[in-house]
């Protein structure tokens, strides 16, 4: 059985990480995507997610095969969202989600948001709180078949963005 392991990314795999976020900058692209056509993310992005704790990789082996950024309670656009979340309580949010050209199809960005809905439990928070572009399909349909529920939109760099929310059963 193949072992996967999701955890902290360290400042010597940006390279790494940065390469697959380029191979996910092209699927954008060749989807018909506007998402990240606009020089972000960037290898800033990623060393600044890693500098601050908050860039994660999933690894099979050695070999890092995926990338998300994980916040706590750190996305000033999601205060003015068009719609309304369903919690108002602490929050993970994910952004970022990239997984390598080679893995694609084999269920592993959700594996991903099953760890950082792992990673929120461990934290005592039962919200996670995410968006994407309205033309990404893809992860809209992850999104969606995730168990998130569709909010309403919050805006970045003047884009609108469909905003997400899943909400976590609590542990006794």
């Amino acid at each position: 059985m193949i072992k996967y392991h999701f955890r902290k990314a360290e400042p010597s795999e940006i390279s790494p990480i940065w390469e697959i976020l380029q191979q996910a900058i092209i699927r954008r692209k060749k989807d018909g995507s506007n998402q990240w056509q606009d020089g972000y993310p960037n290898p800033e992005v990623v060393q600044k997610d890693i500098e601050k704790g908050e860039g994660f990789v999933l690894v099979e082996g050695e070999t890092i095969i995926g990338y998300s950024a994980v916040l706590i309670n750190d996305e000033p656009a999601y205060e003015k969202i068009e719609g309304n979340w369903l919690t108002n309580d602490d929050f993970v949010v994910l952004h970022r989600v990239a997984i390598a050209e080679k893995y694609l199809g084999k269920g592993l960005a959700k594996m991903i948001l099953r760890h950082i809905e792992d990673f929120a439990v461990s934290n005592l928070i039962y919200s996670i709180k995410a968006d994407t572009n309205f033309d990404n399909i893809a992860m809209i349909k992850i999104f969606e078949s995730s168990g998130y529920t569709y909010c309403g939109e919050v805006y970045f760099r003047g884009s609108p963005r469909k905003a997400y929310e899943k909400v976590l059963a609590r542990q006794n």
